[in-house]
């Protein structure tokens, strides 16, 4: 960390939590009567509250999108490249809001959290979730802080599903929906990816059922196998090949010599799994990547996404990548070709980038251009 804070950050941020009283019926049936939302806001709320932005994030992402909570952190949110005076989201225009997730484990009620009628963690009994549930109890943190009407909702994969399953379900709530590098539902290939991935995790032997917690254990071998699996997946070959190449950590090829080789890429993968494995939770990875499986936009709509895109009555804005086949450019277009023959105001922009699903996280000149001059557009409407 610099012993300053840089220009356009959003600065030192502190998360805040929501209490709700009011019972949350979930889409699989069961009630919460009491949950919390961390989130966290950046900007300022204008007088006429017209100009909040939501933010939905991914999979691993959480309430923490931009600025720093202390001065020692060794790096900011998650998106702060995009979040901040002047850049994309500008703060300075706009305010942002970003809540962690039901069901996360960053401190909104989830699998960590105590179940009332047992005084003992959730674990794999908290209920099944769907987007809809998350878009649910984002509405009633709009209602809590007095938001009628998103400026914009905006999200990248499965955040820009919450986004358009928004558009969808509180059509009067948003003006904008930003849904970057995502899908209106998941090919097989994900969905393999993702039970791939679970499997890991229960075949860990500290996984105990999903009751570790209970039993004073942690899945971390299996939870980090699994980070390791999603994490191929979204980056691109050049972006692995750029970064490692064949390189190696230890060892040697030399005849004669008989010392193990480790590629680079294997220990940053071991790097990438142990550090996810420490700080993530393995009932909360199972809980969303199902909901992520779930998902599927068009499905009460005689599976014809043009028929669910009528019901819309926001502008859209759609962003894929190249490199990207997690959620391939096809999947966007086919969100773009649906909202056309809703006949619904929508712009593309498809991003030239080699760095695969995560460069809708990372820098990028013309990413940012295109993202910024789209939300300045947004701007101008709030201060018309």
């Amino acid at each position: 960390m610099p012993e300053t804070l840089p220009n356009d950050s959003v600065g030192l941020v502190t998360p805040q939590v929501m209490a709700f009283t009011e019972p949350l019926t979930l889409a699989c049936g069961t009630t919460l009567e009491r949950h919390e939302l961390v989130y966290e806001t950046y900007g300022e709320l204008n007088a006429d509250k017209s100009n909040a932005v939501l933010i939905c994030h991914a999979l691993s992402g959480d309430h923490h999108a931009a600025g720093f909570h202390s001065m020692d952190d060794r790096k900011p949110g998650w998106w702060d490249n995009y979040i901040g005076p002047g850049k994309a989201i500008d703060t300075n225009r706009f305010f942002v809001v970003c809540p962690n997730n039901l069901g996360g484990c960053s401190g909104s009620t989830g699998p960590r959290s105590t179940k009332p009628d047992t005084g003992k963690p959730w674990g794999p009994d908290f209920p099944m979730l769907r987007v809809r549930d998350w878009v649910e109890s984002q509405a009633r943190l709009a209602d809590a802080l007095g938001i009628n009407c998103w400026a914009a909702v905006v999200g990248g994969s499965l955040g820009g599903m919450q986004v358009m399953r928004w558009a969808l379900e509180h059509p009067e709530r948003l003006r904008h929906a930003v849904v970057i590098a995502s899908a209106m539902k998941l090919s097989a290939q994900n969905i393999a990816f993702n039970e791939t991935a679970r499997q890991a995790i229960m075949s860990d032997p500290n996984f105990e059922g999903g009751r570790y917690l209970e039993k004073g254990t942690l899945p971390k071998s299996g939870l980090a196998v699994a980070r390791m699996i999603g994490h191929i997946t979204y980056l691109s070959d050049y972006a692995m090949g750029q970064k490692f190449g064949r390189e190696l950590r230890s060892g040697s090829f030399l005849r004669g010599q008989y010392d193990p080789v480790e590629f680079q890429v294997e220990s940053y993968l071991r790097y990438q799994g142990d550090n996810f494995a420490n700080n993530f939770d393995a009932n909360s990875y199972i809980l969303i990547t199902r909901a992520l499986d779930y998902f599927d936009l068009a499905r009460e709509y005689d599976h014809d996404p043009v028929e669910a895109f009528r019901h819309a009555r926001c502008r859209f804005y759609v962003v894929s990548f190249s490199s990207d086949w997690r959620f391939a450019p096809n999947r966007s277009r086919e969100i773009v070709d649906a909202l056309l023959g809703a006949q619904q105001p929508v712009t593309y922009t498809a991003i030239d980038s080699p760095y695969g699903h995560d460069a809708f996280l990372l820098p990028s000149d013309r990413y940012r251009e295109a993202f910024t001059r789209y939300m300045a557009g947004v701007a101008r409407e709030v201060n018309a």
